[in-house]
């Protein structure tokens, strides 16, 4: 008798294979781009891409520093988590402050009860990027948040002025990733870019990492402008006619505050958390960004400019 052994199978879950996909392009990156960045805002996505980044690179430092770009007008929950989660890893943490571009006269502040500063980053993290001469920026953009993000590459090639052109994209096909550039040019890398905001939670959960506090369910003081619960804060006052109130609410999103709605939810834990988005029919943008509700091509238009 003959005996035969059948051959172990090796079969990955969604989370594990989008995680091993995630980690390729970003040792791609490192290894094909001199000055990688990767920018963290504090926020679930940037959270998992540090996760990730520990898996590709450790032990050892990221072979890249840590960014942000801060408008001043940040949830000061996502700040404090951004600080300490950062020092926690013992990497290098850069900051570029909109207000510094604002006192330059290199942007000009909008004004009105709808103004933001939210896309005045742009003129911020095109200076920061030109000024340490990064020549590849990681960033936790994802394809299923927005219409102008479903159609962008995984690499994202932006021009000397830091410009992304729709139509002049280079192909990508069976994950094979170009990533030659001409001097003044740059790349925007999407590791997660093929993951759902359900796929970034359930990560979260197997990774058990900790968030920002305001993406539970708090009571919290709020006021209802274009459909949105915007918080009661020194950048987001009401105008005359607008009631306040206290609800119970969460953020899907940790943007600026000045155009960061809240939604109603008693979710208090990260399974509540991912029973309420398996129910939503509305991604977190359109459910809580003023600034993607400016004209149908909002993201297209600031992504043009040079935005994340």
């Amino acid at each position: 008798m003959t005996l035969t052994l059948d051959p172990p199978r090796y079969e990955l879950s969604d989370l594990d294979a989008l995680e091993a996909e995630a980690i390729f392009i970003m040792r791609e990156v490192a290894a094909e781009l001199e000055r990688p960045v990767l920018l963290f805002s504090g926020g679930k996505d940037s959270i998992v891409l540090l996760r990730l980044a520990e898996k590709a690179f450790r032990p050892g430092r990221f072979p890249f520093p840590i960014m942000h770009i801060d408008t001043g007008h940040n949830f000061s929950e996502a700040v404090e988590f951004r600080d300490r989660r950062v020092a926690e890893l013992g990497e290098r943490l850069i900051v570029g402050y909109v207000q510094d571009d604002i006192d330059a006269g290199r942007s000009r502040e909008e004004t009105g009860p709808r103004a933001s500063r939210n896309r005045l980053q742009t003129t911020t993290l095109l200076r920061m990027i030109d000024e340490h001469g990064f020549d590849a920026a990681f960033g936790g953009a994802r394809r299923d948040e927005e219409k102008a993000r479903a159609k962008e590459r995984v690499l994202s090639f932006r021009d000397d002025f830091g410009q992304w052109d729709p139509k002049n994209q280079r192909p990508e096909l069976w994950s094979l990733y170009n990533g030659r550039i001409r001097k003044g040019e740059h790349i925007r890398a999407f590791p997660i870019s093929n993951w759902t905001e359900m796929d970034v939670w359930q990560y979260i959960q197997r990774e058990e990492l900790e968030v920002p506090s305001i993406y539970f369910a708090h009571h919290r003081k709020v006021f209802r402008r274009d459909g949105m619960l915007l918080g009661v804060g020194p950048v987001t006052e009401p105008k005359d006619g607008e009631e306040v109130f206290e609800e119970l609410v969460r953020y899907r999103t940790v943007g600026d505050m000045s155009c960061t709605g809240a939604v109603v939810s008693s979710a208090a834990t990260i399974d509540e958390i991912i029973t309420e988005v398996a129910a939503t029919r509305i991604t977190e943008r359109g459910a809580t960004r003023a600034d993607d509700k400016f004209s149908e091509a909002a993201m297209e238009d600031r992504k043009r400019e040079g935005y994340f």
